[in-house]
């Protein structure tokens, strides 16, 4: 008889229930087969920056995982994000407290209390242990801690990924630096050609052979280059700066940082495809896909607050009217039994919140989708820059070969008087301006590579990525 009065009371209480909408989500995951990805992998070094061959972009690199202040933030969260797990874990087991209280009162004379205590003030005294234990019978509390731990996750692939930011903004800085380096040096040369060109059309003047305007022009030539040298370094200062920064140290740093040794003429292969690998290895795709497992959780938990809350409660004690009978077994206290809540009539809160958890969750699928398109189309965006550099590169160095030739040949012209001091040295202004460019592709060849990696997932290398928890959408 009592379990049929038992199994008859569940009956009764899950009948009584709020009646769970039906609100199923109504946007779906992006697939990676209809991306467009070919069938094969990407390797990517983790430690891919050491393919540049500088030394102290290694070092700078390792400064920048110890002290980047964007990482220790992104770091910071992951340990929260481990905190409030702990918590939620800590929600599935029993709480026991222990209250204590001893309170001096006078009781009134017409209560409840009899004499000698009614008029009368005594202390009351009691000490009790509690027990709560919520028994979890339709996983409310699993559901929370499955999020949370699909929280913990994300909190470590947003640290992954800004790992990996914090590794590219460094490499590009260096690249940046040497940049500037080059064109420095650029400048200077064309600092030396035009006051070479200068000298000779005073030396002209002298001879009556030129004009003014002549002048004038040999002047504006040079105080163009002296300002290109001007912009150069101040750009390399600002590079300086920013890699400073970057590493997390200040102006005492900036003697410290030296010129890169870049090799400028042998850039990092890369591959020629998109690899099928590509939604698995980016920590910011996985992360999307971590929280769609955290918001599916939440829809779970808010579906279970439809559902009848059972816990177990228990005390156990000592009360007592004055300190001399506290220890006395009489003034011994202790019950136990089963508490139940059940949600019957919430005013459309709990529907609410059902709806709310399901957009949550649709929120979430969305943004990974549109990260998933974003992250496709930025390393298919990186791949063409990075193919189109090469071949500009590639086209750049016949100009410069062509036009070394051509000043070769002046200068030939030159010497045996079959040609103008002028022309050559004109033809040195675009030589020079050449290798300016040269430079300038050079060093984008090296960028563009730094940012496929990145939209690569550079040498994250995550275990199997967690699977979207959308089973629950379908009940």
């Amino acid at each position: 008889m009592r379990a049929t009065g038992i199994v008859s009371l569940a009956a009764v209480l899950l009948s009584s229930c709020a009646a769970v909408p039906h609100d199923p989500p109504q946007v779906a995951q992006v697939q990676p087969t209809t991306l467009g990805l070919s069938d094969t992998a990407t390797p990517i070094a983790a430690d891919w920056w050491t393919a540049f061959k500088d030394p102290q972009l290694d070092t700078l690199v390792t400064m920048g995982f110890a002290a980047n202040p964007s990482l220790d933030r992104a770091l910071a969260r992951v340990r929260m994000a481990q905190a409030t797990l702990g918590v939620r874990r800590g929600d599935q087991l029993p709480q026991v407290t222990l209250d204590g209280q001893s309170t001096y009162q006078r009781f009134p004379e017409r209560s409840l209390y009899p004499p000698p205590y009614a008029g009368n003030a005594y202390p009351t005294t009691s000490v009790q242990a509690n027990l709560n234990w919520n028994l979890d019978l339709f996983g409310r509390q699993r559901a929370l801690v499955a999020g949370a731990r699909a929280d913990v996750a994300a909190a470590a692939l947003d640290a992954a990924a800004a790992r990996l930011m914090v590794s590219t903004s460094i490499a590009q800085a260096w690249v940046g630096l040497a940049r500037a380096d080059q064109l420095i040096r650029v400048a200077d040369s064309f600092v030396a050609t035009r006051r070479q060109a200068l000298g000779f059309v005073n030396s002209r003047i002298r001879n009556k052979l030129a004009s003014q305007f002549e002048l004038r022009q040999a002047e504006t030539l040079l105080a163009e280059a002296d300002q290109a040298r001007t912009r150069a370094v101040a750009q390399r200062e600002l590079l300086v700066h920013a890699i400073a920064a970057l590493v997390g140290r200040g102006a005492d740093f900036y003697p410290q940082v030296g010129s890169p040794k870049l090799a400028f003429d042998a850039p990092p292969v890369v591959p020629d495809v998109l690899p099928a690998d590509l939604l698995g290895r980016r920590p910011d795709l996985l992360a999307g896909q971590a929280r769609i497992d955290s918001a599916a959780a939440g829809r779970k938990v808010a579906r279970a607050d439809f559902l009848p809350n059972v816990s177990i409660q228990a005390l156990a004690g000592f009360a007592a009217l004055g300190l001399g009978s506290f220890f006395d077994l009489g003034a011994r206290t202790y019950g136990a039994g089963p508490a139940i809540h059940v949600p019957i009539f919430e005013g459309g809160k709990l529907k609410a919140q059902y709806r709310g958890a399901t957009a949550t969750l649709d929120e979430a699928v969305a943004a990974y989708d549109d990260a998933v398109l974003g992250a496709v189309r930025d390393s298919a965006d990186a791949l063409t820059q990075v193919r189109a550099t090469d071949q500009d590169t590639l086209a750049q160095r016949r100009v410069v070969a062509g036009l070394r030739e051509t000043v070769r040949l002046d200068q030939v012209r030159v010497s045996t008087g079959l040609g103008s001091q002028l022309d050559s040295i004109d033809a040195g202004f675009r030589l020079l301006e050449a290798e300016q460019a040269l430079v300038g592709l050079q060093s984008d060849a090296l960028t563009r590579r730094i940012q496929l990696i990145a939209a690569l997932g550079g040498g994250f290398e995550p275990s199997p990525p967690p699977a979207a928890a959308l089973a629950d959408s379908a009940s």
